[in-house]
């Protein structure tokens, strides 16, 4: 009977992609894996470690697998990921009770600890080199099948001074364009209509091999696979937004017009001590220019509020900043203090519930901004994937162009004929709650 394996993957796309690479490689060795990972013989928890909530997300699910073992539910409890590969000793030593740690450079080894941890009361760890990290190879989609994450490099060399994602993933290493586009065109040969291209930062991508921005170019190949519909582009960093690439966005019919701009300030000199470039003015020329060349595309921006040193006058020039560029789409985080970043030795560490509130002024002002932009949407027809039905509120809903998989909002709709998952129609737009738009068929 062969070993029944779960899979828990918490954080971001790239974890998921990774966590994808895993479910392929248990099936192929022979490993039968079950949605339930409460059922499953041995459970991998795929964590994530960047901040200090998704840590104690990590460990929360790491604890409640580890309850379930002890009950005698389940065999085994094997960490890998984010955490796994920041803390490695640490893990075990707080958690005993799991039966192996992995790094992300022995990712290709699970299947052989799965059966050393079912087999041996010792608890096992691997670390392998973090560029052992495998990029290529099957994958299992583990999202809704007509969409699928595109992970087109791996690792980071900005060394923002707040991010550990450096020392956890190592230095920036592209995928070749020939390798990137086989795998597009196996996703769309198999059902996939809306690529997300991901990368801790996609407008680095070719640097490294290439010897200059590649991101336009590559863009540009996987628009003439055939049954892609949608691609978007997600972690595109400010300073790295070439003319080409907003010609390229500008011009491809399937590049969805959405951009996501991770900013998280407009300080000149907080951005200098994040390691980070620009200031307020050149970032509003940027924004201007984007919405010059590409006509009604959707911006979204990640900030960062309490960053040591943030004085209330620079919080307050991040306020107004908001409220004039108005981002479609935005995201506040208070800032966290990492282990091992120099940020986090940084002079003037802010009292948390200063950085809390910060960001919760900084999102109550979005909400407005968001309300403003839904209001326009009235009356307007849009096209909407179907991801599902809601049996409470009885009506279908989706995502136009506009809203990224799991990160933006969501359109409901009221349909009078049955739809299937990935199906897209049109959806007159009536009423907006909150993030969220509602609207009727067409």
């Amino acid at each position: 009977m062969a070993v029944r394996v779960g899979m828990v993957s918490l954080g971001c796309p790239k974890n998921q992609v990774d966590a994808e690479h895993m479910l392929y490689d248990l099936r192929r060795e022979g490993f039968e894996i079950v949605q339930d990972a409460a059922l499953a013989d041995a459970v991998v928890i795929n964590t994530c470690g960047f901040i200090e909530s998704a840590k104690q997300e990590a460990i929360d699910t790491i604890l409640e697998f580890c309850t379930l073992k002890q009950e005698g539910r389940i065999k085994a409890v094997i960490c890998t990921g984010c955490l796994a590969e920041r803390y490695r000793e640490e893990v075990l030593k707080e958690i005993p009770e799991l039966d192996a740690v992995i790094g992300i450079g022995s990712n290709g080894k699970l299947c052989e600890i799965i059966r050393q941890a079912l087999e041996s009361d010792e608890s096992l760890t691997s670390f392998g080199e973090k560029s052992g990290l495998c990029l290529e190879g099957g994958r299992i989609i583990s999202t809704q099948p007509f969409y699928a994450y595109l992970k087109i490099a791996e690792g980071c060399d900005n060394c923002c001074t707040y991010c550990a994602i450096p020392s956890i993933r190592g230095r920036f290493r592209s995928r070749k364009i020939e390798d990137i586009t086989a795998e597009a065109r196996w996703l769309a040969d198999n059902g996939v209509t809306e690529l997300v291209v991901v990368a801790q930062d996609t407008t680095r991508y070719g640097e490294d091999i290439y010897g200059k921005p590649s991101l336009a170019e590559l863009l540009s190949e996987l628009c003439r696979i055939d049954g892609l519909k949608w691609i978007r582009t997600l972690y595109a960093y400010p300073e790295r937004i070439t003319p080409e690439l907003i010609d390229v966005i500008a011009k491809e019919e399937k590049l969805v017009k959405y951009l996501d701009i991770p900013l998280q300030h407009c300080n000149k000199e907080i951005l200098r001590r994040m390691n980070r470039h620009g200031d307020g003015e050149s970032l509003k020329a940027l924004i201007n220019r984007i919405r010059e060349k590409i006509p009604g595309v959707t911006l979204r921006t990640t900030l960062i509020t309490g960053f040591p040193g943030e004085t209330e006058e620079q919080f307050e020039e991040l306020c107004e900043f908001v409220n004039e560029t108005r981002f479609d789409r935005l995201g506040c985080f208070a800032y966290s203090a990492e282990e091992g970043t120099p940020a986090a030795s940084m002079d003037g560490q802010i009292p948390l519930k200063i950085r809390e509130r910060r960001a919760e002024i900084i999102m109550e002002q979005q909400m407005f901004i968001s309300d403003s932009l839904n209001e326009q949407m009235l009356g307007r027809t849009v096209e909407v994937v179907t991801e599902g039905y809601d049996r409470y509120a009885e009506c279908w809903y989706g995502r136009s162009a506009a809203d990224a998989p799991e990160i933006d909002g969501k359109i409901f709709f009221i349909s009078d004929t049955g739809l299937n998952a990935g199906e897209y129609v049109k959806v007159h737009i009536d009423d907006t709650l909150d993030y969220d738009l509602i609207g009727t068929r067409v």
